[in-house]
């Protein structure tokens, strides 16, 4: 059977900029710097490779508090039986739930800005609630519990294997309780294997990233990005210079949270090499929460492959794939893990992980749907995803908006609402004063349709409140001056 990446799909994309030679120049003698044709109002800007147009800010202006809005949760006491029957509190307790099904069911509705899959059934798999699977330990290793799923996290770890070009004899890996428990895992095979390394992750990397840093007292530098999110090359390539004595423990984004930039995983291999990293000096984890499952399905995207000098790939896999829980895969060198490997006669296993416990029910999840949909199942839903985000881009730039998405992405960038009431509704996560919506298999284009124009009537409420803010403002001091002008004549 053809490899994974033969079965990747080659989209027909809008050119996100101009394409004659007149169109682009080179900027200090590399990649080239374009500029945008503007459709809508907005003048051409020059943009950086990625399709990245800065995002102004909102079209009303006002006070913003820094940092989040704290909406505290309410409390779902648990139910005293008091007076009530057995009979009388089952029929309360199933009122509860199906209230919260209700809630679940329209809040799903409304989800457009974090990327989870929403689009499963898992119906058939129902009669395992039964059971606590538990594959406490090494995967590779039973140990004496014997209610697992160790077969079934074996057979997902093989497809990933497969997916990112390793050899079953060359790997290690489990199925995690989420992405940032992989990002965790690889950071710290990392500074096993190179205990006075530095860690280098772009400004914009996922923050357990720098979470692991702390955890695992690493010395940490934060790299500056350009404006698609992409790290920047030369402050990294100036960095790694200055620390050329100790070695490079380097993240590379598949993918950032905010923005899906991807970062060139062969650029930061030939920086490395320029800077006199030689291979068992470096070591390099990959992010790719959400689009390290996305690009081996791209044609001309910039493989995530072992067949170059990494160290370790993380994934979540409530996110593309979709699950009922956190789930996700790490993925890793065999000859490095042995670093932090102990054997626990407790178990009759191996412990290799970062959790204990671990979700016996995760690995059936990601087992079930990777078998039903299969490689091209997988690249049909990368296919609509990010034809869905370009359809949603053109429809945002139609609407006066302005809006980004990286060349690799299914997130569009664009102007943060100004309604808290609209960003609550649609779930959308913001970050200054840019706000994000991550196209993922269950958003239709009818949803991406109402989405717009509900945006569209919150703008418009905005600026409608704005403008007669300013007659407000009048009014108020008319009012005063005359209440003074009443006073003199006093």
């Amino acid at each position: 059977m053809d490899s994974p990446v033969t079965l990747a799909c080659e989209l027909l994309r809008p050119l996100p900029f101009g394409s004659s030679a007149a169109e682009s120049e080179s900027v200090n003698g590399g990649s080239p710097r374009y500029v945008l044709k503007a459709r809508g109002p907005a003048s051409a800007s020059p943009v950086a490779p990625y399709q990245a147009l800065p995002v102004q800010g909102p079209v009303v202006e006002e006070e913003r508090l820094p940092g989040i809005t704290h909406h505290l949760t309410p409390a779902l006491p648990v139910l005293e039986r008091e007076d009530a029957t057995r009979k009388e509190m089952d029929a309360r307790i199933r009122q509860v739930i199906a209230n919260y099904t209700q809630k679940l069911a329209e809040r799903t509705q409304h989800h457009l800005g974090y990327p989870y899959n929403l689009d499963f059934d898992f119906t058939p798999l129902e009669g395992l609630q039964r059971f606590s699977i538990n594959n406490l330990g090494d995967p590779f290793i039973e140990s004496n519990y014997g209610v697992h799923s160790r077969e079934f996290e074996i057979g997902v770890l093989q497809w990933f294997a497969r997916l990112w070009e390793i050899d079953q004899d060359e790997y290690w890996g489990y199925i995690t309780n989420c992405g940032t428990e992989g990002n965790l895992h690889g950071i710290l095979v990392g500074r096993e294997n190179l205990p006075d390394g530095i860690l280098y992750a772009s400004r914009e990397t996922h923050y357990s990233v720098f979470k692991a840093a702390r955890m695992y007292r690493m010395d940490a530098e934060r790299i500056d990005t350009l404006a698609s999110g992409e790290v920047d090359y030369d402050h990294l390539r100036a960095r790694l210079a200055t620390n050329a004595t100790r070695p490079a423990i380097i993240n590379i984004n598949v993918g950032t949270t905010v923005k899906g930039a991807v970062d060139d995983l062969d650029r930061v291999l030939a920086i490395l090499a320029e800077t006199g990293y030689s291979e068992e000096r470096f070591y390099v984890h990959c992010d790719g929460a959400l689009f390290g499952l996305m690009i081996p399905f791209v044609k001309r995207a910039p493989l995530v492959t072992f067949r170059k000098p990494i160290g370790s790939v993380s994934v979540s896999g409530h996110k593309f794939i979709g699950a009922p829980v956190p789930c996700g895969v790490v993925i890793t060198r065999q000859r490095y893990v042995e670093a932090l490997s102990s054997d626990v006669e407790y178990l009759n296993s191996r412990d290799a992980t970062i959790m204990g416990s671990r979700n016996g029910h995760a690995p059936i999840y990601m087992w079930y749907t990777l078998t039903r949909k299969g490689y091209e199942g997988m690249r049909k839903d990368v296919e609509r995803c990010l034809r869905n985000a370009h359809l949603l881009k053109a429809m945002l730039e139609r609407a006066g908006v302005r809006v980004m998405l990286n060349e690799l992405s299914s997130t569009v960038v664009f102007e943060r609402p100004t309604e808290e009431a609209f960003v609550r509704k649609w779930q959308l996560a913001c970050q200054d004063d840019i706000a994000h919506v991550v196209v993922m298999p269950n958003v239709t284009l009818s949803k991406l349709e109402g989405f717009v124009a509900d945006l569209i009537a919150s703008r418009a409420r905005a600026t409608t409140t704005a403008a007669l803010r300013i007659a407000a403002d009048a009014r108020a001091i008319r009012d005063d001056e005359l209440r003074g002008a009443s006073d003199d004549d006093c």
